[in-house]
């Protein structure tokens, strides 16, 4: 941990108990485009864009309309508020919209996509089209992927502020209420190498075995907490982008291409500290992405946390099993759950676990010091991953729109 960072609690010891720290509620207080007449009309359009529930948007509210203030010059807004994810638009379109000469579009455009990395391109030449972004994930993750805790411009140091700012109001648990499970954690690789039953989607060299192109990248999450005084010291440099996808963030510089050795290398440094790996669930073999998260810093893992939200993650393939005639009750197990699983009381020689909270990645079996006290376990009813990204969408669109429909009539 760097000087003068306190890092976020995940636990806490209180009374001989050791145990995650209460959750917070949301906090985010939505209002109308029209609370608003003092911000330019571009501004208003494009914080409406962005708060759409089908880009998992926050509602509008005074958080997010700073935070476009910022992101944005009025100049900017005035292009970007004409854009969608899908399809995209090109500086032709935008400019015959806004009466400005599409060299001034374009140039606008490619600033926004290549420098700042808060809008999205695809093609090229005259092909090229531009998308929105959504806030999260989207802009927050481009924007910082390639960025040091150190390096950060004053622009950059007020965007991570008024992220966490943000994501901190909790709007994101209004889109949990359905499960769309749509990444999994592995289980470390002490437990994945020793465990009979494990398969070898559960093993991160199987999921990198089926690639030749990788990038990486900065955590932005521990990015932005270091930069806000909360950094738990944990390495930055091992978020990855797999396949055909890594492609276009290391021509671009955002990604820094490296071997699968370097890569595996990375992800088992992340978990020397404590770190674990997820994945997206999917076996997919065209592109991959696998960010090590730690609980005080993640965005993923803390909107399970804080905000009792843990629909994202697939239930995992291995829990926890105590054998009470051999655990001493120490809290080792507690004390290194990224998630807050576990609760032990010491006096009443009691535990409790949270299968709603477990992730299965098997770092309290890792810390456990007594032989034979705690092991991992297959879990009853587990399901592997979606063999291709059809499958997956098939699966997980019905929970995303029922979490968007949640959301939206949640704001009427």
């Amino acid at each position: 941990m760097g000087e003068g960072q306190t890092a976020r609690r995940v636990i806490e010891v209180h009374r001989g108990i050791v145990a995650p720290v209460a959750p917070r509620p949301s906090t985010v207080r939505p209002r109308k485009v029209d609370d608003y007449p003092h911000v330019p009309r571009v501004f208003r359009d494009v914080a409406q864009r962005l708060a759409s529930p089908l880009l998992m948007g926050p509602p509008i509210c005074d958080e997010l309309m700073a935070f476009v203030q910022h992101v944005f010059t009025e100049e900017e807004a005035a292009v970007v508020r004409h854009l969608r994810p899908l399809p995209g638009k090109s500086a032709a379109q935008v400019a015959r919209a806004e009466h400005r000469p599409v060299e001034e579009v374009e140039q606008l455009f490619q600033r926004l996509a290549l420098k700042k990395r808060v809008i999205a391109s695809s093609g090229t030449g005259t092909k090229r089209r531009y998308h929105l972004l959504p806030v999260m994930p989207g802009i927050f993750e481009m924007v910082l992927i390639s960025e040091t805790p150190e390096n950060l411009s004053q622009w950059h140091r007020k965007f991570v502020e008024l992220i966490e700012a943000l994501y901190e109001t909790g709007y994101a648990s209004a889109f949990t209420r359905h499960a769309t499970r749509t990444v999994r954690y592995l289980p470390v690789g002490r437990i994945a190498d020793a465990h009979p039953l494990a398969l070898p989607s559960d093993r991160m060299e199987a999921v990198l075995d089926r690639f030749h192109l990788f990038g990486i990248g900065l955590c932005q999450c521990r990015t932005t907490m270091a930069a806000l005084g909360q950094g738990c010291g944990k390495p930055l440099a091992n978020c990855t982008v797999m396949g055909d996808w890594a492609a276009q963030g290391i021509r671009d510089g955002w990604l820094k291409k490296a071997s699968r050795q370097a890569v595996l290398e990375a992800k088992r440094e992340a978990e020397a500290h404590g770190m674990v790996n997820f994945v997206m669930n999917v076996e997919s073999t065209r592109g991959q992405v696998s960010c090590s998260c730690c609980g005080c810093c993640c965005k993923t893992m803390r909107t399970m946390t804080e905000f009792v939200a843990p629909s994202l993650v697939a239930p995992p393939h291995f829990l926890p099993r105590f054998d009470p005639a051999r655990c001493t009750y120490c809290g080792k197990c507690a004390a290194v759950c990224p998630m807050g699983a576990l609760t032990v009381n010491f006096g009443e020689k009691t535990r409790g676990h949270s299968v709603e909270r477990c992730i299965g990645c098997g770092v309290c079996a890792v810390a456990c010091p007594q032989p034979g006290a705690l092991a991992m376990e297959p879990a009853p009813g587990y399901r592997p991953p979606y063999r291709n990204w059809a499958s997956l969408v098939a699966h997980t669109v019905p929970a995303l729109l029922g979490n968007v429909w949640r959301a939206w009539t949640g704001r009427r």
